[in-house]
C-alpha cells in the first residue's frame, strides 16, 4: 500500500522516532502528541482499522495479540495508569486509515474524553 502513510513509515520510506519493534508491530512517538507520552503502535501488516479485523483470520488474530502485547509493555513502564485508544472511521477520529493503537501516559486523562 504505497498511497498509506504507515504502510510508508514500515517500508522506511518516512522516518520515525521508534521505541520498540516486533515481527509484526512497529511503535514510534505520535510527531503531534496530546500527552507528555504518546506512542502509535502499529502492524506491519497493512489492515485499515480494528473495524477491518476479521479475528477468524489466523494473521488478524497474530496481530491483534501482537498489537495488545506491544501496548501492554509501553504501558507498564507508568506505574500511574495510562490509557489505550484506537479510533475506527472519520466520526470516530482516525485520520491514517492504518490500524494503530494510542498509547498515552505521563499525565492524569479525564472522562469523557472529547
Amino acid at each position: 500500500m504505497n498511497d498509506c502513510l504507515f504502510c510508508r513509515l514500515v517500508a522506511g520510506e518516512i522516518p520515525s522516532e521508534r521505541v520498540a519493534e516486533t515481527e509484526d508491530t512497529i511503535s514510534f512517538r505520535d510527531i503531534n502528541p496530546i500527552a507528555p507520552e504518546h506512542v502509535l503502535v502499529i502492524p506491519r501488516m497493512h489492515i485499515g482499522s480494528m473495524g477491518e479485523v476479521d479475528f477468524d483470520r489466523p494473521d488478524h488474530a497474530q496481530v491483534w495479540s501482537a498489537l495488545g502485547r506491544a501496548a501492554q509493555e509501553i504501558g507498564e513502564n507508568h506505574a500511574n495508569g495510562w490509557r489505550l485508544v484506537t479510533n475506527i472511521g472519520p466520526e470516530g477520529g482516525q485520520t491514517v486509515g492504518h490500524l494503530h493503537l494510542h498509547v498515552m501516559a505521563g499525565r492524569r486523562f479525564t472522562w469523557p474524553p472529547g
